[in-house]
């Protein structure tokens, strides 16, 4: 018998869902060859979609915020036209399960997870002067840029990485806010101007992982990409995730969070709730070594909630 994604005499055939934007492809190329690598013989092909997210250039609330950047890939998993679906996990909701019938096989290993500045005349953010303005439309980004940097203006930008560079050449902005791992992943990241550490901008929950996902009932396709996949990534995006969940936010939400691994197998987590203005946050951060991933991100999100992350939250709840 041929196993799922085969087609006999022609060899193995994997189909890849994934957003059609360039920083999505090169995500998908980098699954490529970590499966080519470890399967010579394998047939991957590539199947990009346009999401609802990627076509709309207004606020994400606006579109409920919910799924935007996977809802077609899911789709696509679900009726048998692909595969795997890959997923920046940064974008997957964590208010709501993943679609029934499908099930993340693994984590790749977790890419740079950290902000970068990119201003044309080569400034950091200690040294752009008042007025200028940051091209980002991440309520995370806006709170911490409102309370560490208040002197500074966000201005609303979206679109896919390669995008907004061209929006940043057009005077749309003076500077931007990027994932360091996306402009890299892009052959962009000379073009960082600054690259920031996890304490003066906070990631996003899942920053810098890709999940690879399969339908439940195909355990061959499961077994195969589990391969792939990194336990230390897994540990932590388990725990942020898990955060995310219990706190029940989403992309429209002021929520950063960051889990690492230590040597000695500790699991750290720390997050953060901020109001949009960024003059009110609450923190959390726990370190146990024998706490299971999704208690520990449960424990951290109650923490926050003691202290009034719920109230921040629902401040700062856009329309659905």
């Amino acid at each position: 018998m041929n196993p799922p994604g085969s087609s006999g005499e022609t060899g193995r055939i994997v189909r890849i869902g994934t957003r059609s934007s360039p920083m999505a492809l090169a995500q998908v190329e980098r699954v490529r060859a970590e499966l080519t690598a470890l399967v010579p013989d394998l047939q991957v092909l590539v199947v990009p979609v346009t999401t609802s997210g990627d076509r709309w250039q207004g606020s994400l609330a606006a579109l409920g915020g919910k799924g935007a950047f996977t809802k077609e890939v899911d789709q696509l998993l679900l009726t048998g036209a692909v595969d795997i679906a890959v997923h920046c996990m940064k974008d997957v909701p964590g208010d709501r399960p993943v679609p029934a019938g499908t099930a993340f096989a693994c984590y790749l290993e977790r890419d740079d997870i950290r902000d970068a500045l990119i201003h044309p005349g080569g400034l950091t953010l200690d040294e752009l002067p008042p007025g200028t303005r940051i091209g980002t439309s991440a309520v995370r980004r806006i709170a911490q840029l409102a309370r560490r940097y208040p002197e500074l203006v966000t201005v609303p930008i979206r679109g896919n990485a390669n995008s907004r560079l061209a929006k940043l050449e057009a005077g749309e902005a003076d500077a931007l806010l990027l994932a360091y791992s996306g402009l890299e992943r892009i052959g962009e990241s000379a073009r960082a101007t600054q690259i920031l550490d996890v304490d003066t901008m906070c990631p996003p929950v899942g920053a810098g992982v890709l999940g690879l996902q399969c339908r439940e009932d195909d355990s061959a396709m499961i077994e195969l990409v589990d391969r792939l996949g990194s336990p230390d990534t897994w540990r932590e995006t388990t725990a942020e995730r898990m955060l995310l969940h219990v706190l029940q936010g989403s992309c429209n939400s002021p929520i950063a969070a960051h889990s690492s691994s230590g040597p000695d197998g500790t699991l750290s987590l720390r997050a953060m709730v901020f109001s949009l203005d960024g003059k009110t946050i609450v923190q959390a951060e726990e370190t146990d070594g024998a706490l299971d991933p999704v208690l520990l991100g449960t424990s951290v999100a109650i923490s926050l909630l003691r202290q009034g992350g719920r109230e921040l939250l629902d401040a700062s709840a856009g329309p659905v």
